[in-house]
């Protein structure tokens, strides 16, 4: 294995070992959710947020307000039937950089609700946030 070989996959380990990537999906995802007039000063804002609430164990801050999610449900649920499909859950959470294209989603049969679509949604914000 030649030099550039081996400096390829350090710096593909590295990244590895400290979820750099899925930080940076993450943080791109909600800077485009908001669209903040200052992204910058934004980003530094949630990254100063994570850091506090790690020291202080204080909880993670989740930025996508509960209207957000059901804004967001509802848009999908054109037809107000108060469900969506697994096709358009699966989408919502690849959108929101919440689910990944090596990750396995299985579709259970059950329908999608609000209340099954935002638990979802928390659970894996939180989980992501737990990894920082």
């Amino acid at each position: 294995m030649n030099t550039e070989d081996n400096r390829e996959l350090q710096a593909k380990e590295y990244l590895e070992k400290h979820q750099i990537m899925e930080l940076l999906s993450q943080l791109t995802s909600f800077l485009l959710f908001v669209r903040p007039k200052k992204p910058r000063e934004y980003l530094i804002s949630l990254l100063e947020q994570l850091r506090i609430a790690k020291l202080t164990g204080i909880g993670f801050p989740f930025f996508m307000e509960n209207s957000n999610i059901v804004s967001m449900f509802e848009m999908m649920d054109s037809s107000g039937r108060g469900c969506i499909s697994f096709v358009q859950y699966k989408e919502a959470l690849k959108n929101l950089g919440l689910y990944t294209a090596d990750e396995v989603l299985n579709d259970d049969g059950h329908i999608i609700t609000l209340d099954k679509f935002r638990d979802e949604v928390n659970r894996r914000m939180e989980k992501i946030w737990l990894l920082f």
